[in-house]
């Protein structure tokens, strides 16, 4: 279905939060849209979007308003049912990124389960043993994590990755014993030892920039007691926890990490996940120096990354590009179909630029 109207110039509606847009210096985004003849409107998600449009595409960062709403929040799903109810009477609008796609990454299991079943291993990169644990029973989840292949010490991690600052609380598990703290529902991954040093790919589009950030210390199966953390005291860029800290005993090797290797990651999880705003935690194992997947996020902070908003703006209007052509050619982009919910890739090349630094950012 083709529009019988499109707007006389490109308008962007987005959505997110005040302290998003503070901290991405929306103001000034929105002068560079100007200057590229793209008006930047912010949608009021509590009024019919059809007196605030017409739209050219829709921008958002509604991870936190999602999670709420599958809580049984009647605000946020009130909200979620009016933008879903425009896009899906709307299917000319482009939308960074697919509100299916995105839900993917709300729940961690499912997000591991995406990732698994891409072609990440074809590039000789995993993604840890991981199990979800749903029951307060712990001779049950011992069970599970048996045969889920999962080690001690793992990681555990709320199931729901968005939404509160609960999110962020995780718990490392060293023993049987230590089984008893996870707190259901929630995901046990195991842990690789990388040296306390994590390496974020921000992707954008067809563009992405890797930065280094503290991590975890290396942790091995012992009689410790559980440590619970919050991973935004950890990996934040001006973190300096005790946590990050590594044992005498640890040698940190010299070899510098594959940039290639980080372009190829930020391709096939792109098109994997359907998705153009990406955060991607990736760790190089001790010993193995296999990279690991062990988080994604959707829309991350981007603090650090060199000329941010050209490539959002490139990102903008490649999708816009993609997406019209996409209903020129037949292919129905609505939002009506279940089956359709579960991927819907945005449609675009995958050429991609490499970058690294040594600074560190937020998410």
């Amino acid at each position: 279905m083709l529009p019988s109207k499109q707007p006389a110039c490109q308008v962007i509606g987005y959505w997110m939060s005040e302290k998003k847009s503070q901290k991405l210096n929306w103001s000034e985004f929105a002068g560079v849209c100007k200057l590229n003849g793209i008006e930047l409107v912010k949608l009021d998600l509590q009024k019919p979007l059809d007196t605030q449009g017409p739209f050219t595409a829709i921008l958002h960062k509604l991870t936190d308003i999602i999670a709420l709403a599958t809580q049984k929040d009647a605000k946020a799903q009130a909200m979620m049912d009016n933008i879903e109810s425009f896009l899906d009477a709307h299917p000319e609008v482009a939308v960074i990124d697919p509100l299916p796609n995105v839900r993917q990454l709300l729940d961690r299991s499912l997000s591991y389960s995406v990732i698994r079943s891409s072609d990440l291993e074809k590039i000789d990169v995993f993604t840890p043993t991981y199990v979800e644990l749903n029951s307060d029973d712990v001779q049950v989840n011992l069970s599970k994590l048996a045969s889920g292949g999962v080690k001690f010490p793992f990681v555990c991690k709320p199931q729901v990755a968005h939404g509160s600052s609960n999110a962020h609380k995780m718990s490392i598990i060293f023993n049987e014993a230590g089984v008893a703290d996870c707190k259901p529902p929630c995901v046990a991954q195991t842990f690789i030892n990388h040296n306390a040093l994590l390496y974020k790919i921000f992707s954008v589009g067809d563009d992405h920039f890797v930065v280094e950030r503290p991590s975890l210390k290396n942790f091995y199966s012992s009689d410790q007691k559980t440590i619970h953390f919050d991973s935004h005291d950890v990996s934040k860029a001006d973190s300096s926890s005790a946590l990050s800290i590594l044992d005498p005993e640890d040698k940190v090797g010299d070899k510098q990490p594959d940039a290639d290797r980080f372009s190829k990651i930020a391709h096939i999880l792109n098109k994997a996940l359907g998705m153009a705003l990406l955060g991607i935690d990736v760790v190089i194992e001790n010993g193995t120096n296999r990279y690991a997947i062990i988080d994604i996020n959707a829309y991350p902070g981007y603090d650090g990354y060199p000329n941010f908003f050209n490539s959002l703006l490139s990102c903008i209007q490649n999708t816009i590009k993609s997406h019209k052509k996409r209903l020129e050619s037949g292919f129905d982009t609505g939002y009506s179909s279940d089956e359709k919910k579960k991927n819907l890739p945005i449609g675009r090349t995958h050429k991609k630029s490499s970058g690294h630094a040594n600074s560190s950012t937020g998410s």
